[in-house]
């Protein structure tokens, strides 16, 4: 009788398998089944980083063209800090500040050095990219922010998940964005701007995410509102083609992910790569 072993000569050709050899077919073990409704809430992640890039894109726009003030942007920003810094203790009732050993004056002393560095460095990144052409810093932003919404953190484990990464590529296109603009004052703000709204506001929104889903579900429910109304005031097109890339993430793709699932045939067998369970970590000290 036909053994599945090497160490044995038998009468068999080596890529012989008898009639048992499929009775170990396993199909689809480790698929998952998805509820749509559950799908559509984590795609809110995507929906608020797309927004957070139509904001920011708009506010540029918005600074450039003379339409709002610097020192009007860094007062609601201001206030908007605070009111989501305070948000921020009063979800979790402060538990995870006193995890993580963090106190007010701390936050405040980071606060001040950073606001006081970049306000003193504002005029080096005012002139910062003078040797370099316009429509080369509008391109090199509008793929730092591709990459940012690529690397971007969306609670996915992936190998290409890097936040580090992600938050760079935003700052580094809000440093060439604010380079463009008229004075050092507005380069300032609006490098203040984009650390509030890609370093600060993603950290509100997991709190929310995981202390209050009917919360965020809100929040994420009007700033995309918030998103739309400002681009529709820029250009009615885009608003159309922004509020339609909106729902497809949101409510078509979680309904295709959902239909693909029934199409999954992953097979899992005796042909399988074997996989070592036994601790061997004695084997390296």
């Amino acid at each position: 009788r036909w053994k599945k072993v090497l160490y044995e000569r038998q009468p068999f050709p080596d890529n012989y398998v008898d009639q048992r050899f499929l009775e170990e077919l396993r199909k689809n073990v480790h698929a998952r089944q998805y509820r749509y409704q559950a799908v559509v809430f984590q795609s809110g992640a995507v929906v608020q980083q797309l927004c957070s890039v139509c904001v920011f894109a708009l506010t540029w726009w918005y600074m450039d063209a003379g339409m709002l003030s610097p020192q009007g942007l860094f007062g609601g920003a201001l206030v908007s800090s605070l009111l989501g810094y305070v948000l921020f203790d009063a979800v979790d009732g402060g538990a995870g500040r006193w995890a993580s050993g963090r106190t007010r004056w701390a936050d405040l002393k980071s606060t001040l050095v950073f606001t006081a560095f970049t306000y003193g460095f504002s005029p080096v990144l005012k002139t910062l990219t003078e040797s370099i052409s316009t429509d080369t810093i509008y391109a090199m932003s509008a793929l730092m922010l591709l990459g940012h919404l690529i690397f971007f953190d969306y609670g996915a484990n992936a190998a290409i998940v890097s936040s580090t990464l992600s938050l760079n590529m935003a700052i580094f296109a809000s440093v060439c964005l604010a380079s463009r603009l008229p004075r050092s004052l507005h380069a300032f703000v609006m490098v203040t701007f984009a650390m509030q709204i890609f370093a600060l506001w993603p950290m509100l929104q997991k709190k929310l995410k995981a202390r209050t889903p009917r919360c965020y579900v809100g929040v994420t429910v009007l700033f995309a509102l918030a998103a739309l109304v400002g681009l529709a005031t820029v250009s009615s097109v885009g608003a159309v083609l922004f509020a339609s890339l909106l729902l497809a993430i949101s409510c078509l793709c979680p309904y295709c992910l959902i239909r693909l699932q029934l199409l999954k045939d992953n097979i899992h067998g005796p042909w399988d790569e074997a996989e070592i369970k036994e601790d061997l970590s004695r084997f390296l000290m």
